[in-house]
């Protein structure tokens, strides 16, 4: 029977601190001391002062003091109250050692009943070790300290992704878990050529990255850069998966997105099989898929869950979506404003009635609404779900109608801002969704400018930019530019699965082959 309970002889910090007098707490700066190693003195009670001075004002840090093993040699386990597994403490490394009666050699821990154990012989490991959630033992005589990984903070269990539903798919998403998020993709490729890399960015808060490829598949070269800009982020702390993407996207002044971030496991599977890379960012439900083209942005694994007909006829209606989205607004103010000659003339004549109590220039009208649906977009988002249906509901038809009686604006205008929104909705991926309804605004001033002949140019500008885009050095209007015919299979109509026999040059595998040619037939 465990004599002791592990916590009627804990010791709160505010006691260590105590202790320690007055010396001149300063507090913990990791920056201080990067690239300086302290090492651990072998007596404890120097130790626990040197704790007491690089852990001030912590009223969750633990000091537990006992003895261990039948020899009573004087130990001290360091924990984080909120962020250790307590039953594993106490039952995995408490119990087994202070029950122990063979004796304990300064120089030799008793063996753990728990995996993952390496040691720390300076601060500065210690230190880390702490603050990620690992429970570390100190014991007297001994200048190293062991690490028992007993983690347990708080964690969210698995449910959907919350900006990408899936249709046919799995109904799992990433967590802000990385190892959950490592188990939910090593369930998908159990493959010994999974590989995975692991580095630390940030100086005060260091964040976990994995990064994730098939090694017979991936390129190295990508793999290369793709570290290289990782471990040049110079960073006190990274919050979540888009402040490391916007780190190191090739282009930060671009609008599009250059890397994919999704939160559905089976979509980040699929990018893996066809060569690229996915970076995990723990504490972050989100993973980046790199590199990444423009095609790929309209894309959803939900199209391979289809028969091609539907898919292909589906992706057609995204591509059609971003173009609605990205220049309808503008075509209504070129039209209304310089080129009219080309509107029927009953839609002009009903047109010209719809607009003859509205005061403002087309141009105005439609920045006006433009504006106002955004709005109406945010207040949805930020509020809970109950009440962002009502927002959406009394933004579309009371507001929307309102502005139309009180002639503020046209009934086209209406329409041309609803099917704006409408289109923006259909394409797979936010963030290029984002960018369209961004550079919606310089086009329809292009278009208030100079007509058809400034959609022209400001849609010219935005093909243009786009063809000298890259993403990890590799193109991003690949398949388009350059040219590659083997990829049109996958593009803006899906093949039938068992005639994309070779992966996407895109991404830029070494192993080209991911399928049999032909498909498996019946006797009928």
């Amino acid at each position: 029977m465990f004599p002791f309970n592990l916590f009627s002889g804990k010791r709160r910090y505010s006691s260590a601190r105590q202790n320690a007098g007055n010396k001149g707490v300063r507090p913990f700066m990791p920056e201080q001391s990067e690239g300086e190693e302290h090492p651990l003195d072998p007596d404890l009670s120097r130790n626990l002062e040197e704790v007491a001075r690089r852990f001030p004002d912590w009223p969750d840090f633990i000091v537990f003091r006992f003895v261990s093993g039948s020899d009573q040699i004087p130990a001290a386990l360091l924990y984080l109250d909120g962020l250790t597994d307590k039953k594993a403490i106490n039952d995995n490394i408490l119990q087994p050692m202070m029950s122990s009666q063979q004796g304990n050699s300064p120089t030799r821990f008793p063996e753990p009943t728990i995996g993952d154990v390496r040691r720390a012989h300076n601060w500065q490991k210690l230190e880390y070790a702490i603050m990620t959630g690992d429970c570390v033992l100190l014991l007297d005589g001994c200048a190293h300290a062991v690490v028992y990984n007993t983690s347990g903070w708080p964690q969210r269990s698995i449910t959907d992704p919350q900006l990408e539903s899936s249709l046919k798919g799995a109904h799992q998403g990433f967590v802000e878990t990385a190892a959950q998020n490592l188990a939910l993709l090593r369930r998908y490729l159990p493959n010994k050529e999974l590989r995975i890399h692991k580095t630390i960015i940030g100086k005060r808060g260091k964040t976990t990255l994995f990064i994730l490829y098939l090694a017979d598949v991936a390129h190295p070269d990508v793999l290369e850069e793709l570290r290289s800009r990782l471990d040049k982020i110079d960073v006190d702390a990274v919050i979540n998966t888009g402040e490391v993407a916007e780190y190191i996207e090739d282009n930060p002044f671009s609008p599009f997105p250059q890397f994919i971030l999704t939160e559905r496991p089976d979509s980040a599977a699929s990018q893996l099989l066809q060569g690229r890379y996915v970076v995990i960012v723990d504490r972050s439900p989100s993973v980046i898929i790199a590199p990444s083209t423009f095609i790929s942005l309209f894309q959803s694994v939900d199209d391979y869950s289809s028969r091609w007909m539907i898919a292909s006829f589906i992706r057609l209606l995204r591509f059609l979506a971003f173009f609605i989205a990205l220049l309808l607004p503008a075509v209504y103010i070129s039209f209304i404003s310089y080129n009219y000659e080309v509107i029927p003339l009953q839609l002009f004549l009903s047109i010209a009635e719809s607009r003859e109590r509205v005061p403002f220039p087309p141009l105005l009208e439609a920045m006006l609404m433009e504006i106002m649906l955004e709005m109406m977009r945010e207040a949805g988002i930020r509020l809970p779900a109950s009440v962002g249906q009502t927002i959406g509901i009394v933004g579309g038809i009371v507001v929307g109608q309102a502005a139309v009686q009180a002639g503020v604006v046209s009934n086209i205008m209406v329409i041309v801002v609803a099917s704006t929104a409408i289109a923006s909705f259909i394409l797979p991926s936010y963030d290029m969704g984002t960018a369209v309804r961004l550079l919606r605004f310089p086009m329809m001033i292009m278009a208030s400018l100079f007509g058809l002949v400034g959609i022209v140019i400001g849609f010219m500008t935005i093909l243009i930019h786009l063809m000298s885009l890259e993403s990890l050095g590799t193109p991003y209007g690949s398949p388009l530019a350059p040219v590659r015919w083997s990829d049109m299979k996958d593009t803006f109509v899906r093949f039938p699965l068992w005639s994309m026999v070779q992966r996407p040059k895109s991404a830029r595998p070494i192993q080209d082959k991911r399928a049999g040619r032909g498909r498996p037939r019946g006797d009928g």
